[in-house]
């Protein structure tokens, strides 16, 4: 049997100005499509899993819109974090409330149980392969005491994203030999060139007795968990860097990190050439103008004259105008400026 934890506590703060404070970007319907990026992966996953063993963890503020956007979802499966601890003890904190429930079937060594963490806000291209390398991996975990995760090949050298080097293995499965965490865009050029990375897609699987128990260790969470006192760690620090059994499948199902602008970019993009119109409802007329990417509010016309590579993005009070490359540094640096000016407060 395996578990489904949907991470949806995060801030969204890359994807500025349309992810904001009160609908960071998990709630948003990014694409058009009728579904946010939150029902999206919830939908996917239960093609795979049974609804019941789906857990989603939010910040207690979001509890409400996300009963709403997933109705479907059992009411006792929405873990609620009351003060942002980051996503490493928020998974303890789901893998707590899953041992909670099923401690007889979880304490049973004959019939272990697996745990897929998946991040909200990701794009899958080809579901079926994403399914096959779920089930290959539950099979993987339940054999191996070790935290599996997910890599793919990337396809250009982006700074943005984790670099997980791949040593000795068969069938797919490396153990890992190195990790880098958002490295200098000439450090991911060489790391592409050495074809001994993947991108690093933060998707885990393991065995839920090893995963809670690495955390509980990791984090120094006592039996009596107080949420408060537990460090702010990411999951993919807690396991590709302070973890020692540790394992990288190589997928091909058609990763996108829709974490960023420049990860929208290649989700959405056809060519070499394209102009991305993030909203179906809205349109665009782009003259000499390519590698751009457009974000504006429904029925609205935009029109690019001269551009190549830059981020054109409105929401409500916020028009950004910024190239692709600098966009990620660029919005950090704007929140920064505008958190630390009270009359600009508002515009987060």
């Amino acid at each position: 049997m395996t578990y489904a934890i949907i991470l949806a506590g995060g801030k969204g703060r890359r994807l500025w100005p349309v992810s904001r404070q009160n609908m960071p970007k998990q709630f948003v319907d990014f694409f058009g499509s009728g579904s946010t990026l939150l029902q999206q992966t919830y939908e996917r996953m239960a093609k795979i899993i049974a609804k019941e063993n789906i857990f989603v963890v939010t910040r207690s503020d979001f509890e409400d819109i996300t009963r709403q956007q997933l109705p479907s979802l059992p009411h006792d499966n929405i873990v609620l974090e009351t003060i942002n601890r980051n996503t490493a003890p928020s998974t303890l904190l789901a893998l707590r409330k899953i041992s909670s429930r099923n401690f007889e079937q979880l304490a049973d060594a004959t019939q272990q149980q697996s745990v897929v963490i998946i991040p909200a806000d990701q794009l899958i291209l080809d579901e079926e392969k994403f399914k096959d390398a779920i089930e290959r991996g539950a099979s993987f975990v339940q054999t191996h005491e070790c935290i599996l995760t997910m890599g793919v090949t990337p396809s250009r050298p982006e700074p943005g994203y984790g670099y997980i080097q791949m040593g000795y293995g068969e069938n797919d499965v490396h153990h890992i030999k190195s990790f880098s965490e958002k490295p200098d865009r000439e450090f991911a050029r060489m790391f592409i060139d050495s074809g001994e990375f993947l991108w690093n897609t933060g998707i885990y699987m393991s065995a839920i007795p090893y995963m809670k128990r690495q955390l509980q260790l990791l984090l120094n969470a006592a039996d009596e968990l107080d949420y408060s006192r537990l460090p702010n760690l990411s999951i993919d620090m807690a396991i590709l860097e302070k973890m020692e059994s540790k394992a990288v499948m190589h997928c091909t199902f058609g990763w996108a990190d829709i974490g960023a602008w420049h990860g929208i970019y290649e989700a959405l993009s056809n060519d070499e050439t394209d102009n991305v119109l993030v909203n179906g409802n809205s349109r665009l007329l782009a003259e000499d103008s390519t590698h751009n990417v457009v974000a504006i509010p429904n029925g609205k016309l935009a029109i690019l004259s001269g551009l190549d590579g830059y981020i054109v993005a409105e929401k409500d009070d916020v028009l950004m105008i910024c190239r692709k490359e600098d966009s990620s540094a660029l919005v950090r640096k704007i929140l920064s400026r505008i958190e630390n000016e009270e009359t600009l407060q508002a515009y987060t």
